[in-house]
């Protein structure tokens, strides 16, 4: 806050967030995480709270690196379903598999 100026503050939901995790290694050829948060708009639009990534993994042998983002599921104007996170969460999965060449994690 500074002295003589209005801070504009952000609305907040008054509905519970759903939060759903997602893990994969990352492909060889690279990995750009920005890519996986516009992924995540792209498919669940405002309905993604926040994307945080919450462990990274290399395997000492293989040398491969795993991710494991929790993702922050919410809406501004109702609780969400578990049927519709589910539905969302396995879009997503399939989508990061598809364009990013990620192989998910069970």
């Amino acid at each position: 806050f500074k002295a003589g100026q209005l801070t504009k503050l952000k609305p907040y939901s008054k509905y519970p967030p759903c939060f759903k995790d997602i893990a994969f290694w990352l492909p060889e050829e690279g990995f750009e995480p920005n890519d996986f948060f516009e992924l995540g708009r792209g498919v669940a639009g405002e309905l993604i709270e926040k994307i945080d990534l919450i462990d990274s993994f290399t395997h000492p042998k293989k040398g491969r690196t795993s991710h494991c983002y929790r993702i922050t599921y919410r809406s501004m104007d109702r609780s969400l379903t578990d049927d519709e996170i589910n539905a969302l969460q396995e879009e997503l999965r399939e989508k990061a598999a598809e364009t990013l060449s990620v192989e998910l994690r069970q």
